[in-house]
């Protein structure tokens, strides 16, 4: 079969979530037998199964959000596996949520993994001469100011955050949900938030 409809295509692409020209391949070299080119994506290591977490994720969308009174704007980067995954409409609804939580909540960075070690060090000490002044004993100072550390993270980095819309999970808990639904691994690469007159 030289010539492959694209409805062929398009039917191996949402059962396996490959690139568009991996299955096409696939179909040519299946015959255009849907189960034989499953079965070759497969041995070729394109089809989405497995585990999700250390997969490549190139893919994605650039989101922007206004929010009403056009004094608060956020800028968005989501990333996925495949292109096929950023069209997909529960990945628009994702970006989107981020967007609106980026804008109600500020966080300042994605994770924890971003905060400047210098700001942190100083949270840190800020924290223990709090403790400090607070009068608690020394010997149980580390573990409070862990605890003030750990919940000034949950306020600045957007991942550890209460999500806004359900806020019993973090926005990580929200992406990790996703990421289930959508089958492809996803991870927030980037934000800027813009608030008039700051």
């Amino acid at each position: 079969m030289s010539t492959i409809p694209a409805s062929l295509v398009k039917e191996l692409r949402e059962k396996t979530g490959a690139g568009m020209m991996e299955c096409k391949q696939a179909l040519q070299e299946a015959g255009g037998s849907i189960d034989s080119a499953i079965e070759t994506l497969r041995i070729k290591g394109a089809a989405k199964a497995g585990k999700k977490a250390g997969r490549e994720t190139a893919e994605g969308r650039v989101a922007t959000y206004i929010h009403p009174g056009d004094r608060i704007g956020v800028m968005v980067e989501v990333n996925c596996e495949t292109d096929f995954a950023a069209r997909n409409e529960e990945f628009g609804v994702l970006v989107r949520d981020l967007c609106m939580h980026i804008a109600a909540a500020g966080p300042e960075v994605v994770s924890r993994e971003e905060i400047d070690p210098a700001q942190l060090a100083k949270e840190r000490e800020l924290f223990l001469a709090q403790a400090r002044e607070m009068g608690k004993p020394e010997k149980v100072l580390d573990k409070i100011v862990d605890g003030m550390v750990d919940k000034w993270c949950s306020e600045v980095c957007l991942l550890e955050q209460p999500f806004i819309k359900e806020p019993k999970m973090t926005v990580k808990d929200y992406l990790t949900a996703a990421i289930s639904k959508i089958g492809e691994n996803m991870r927030i690469r980037r934000f800027a938030r813009f608030e008039l007159g700051k």
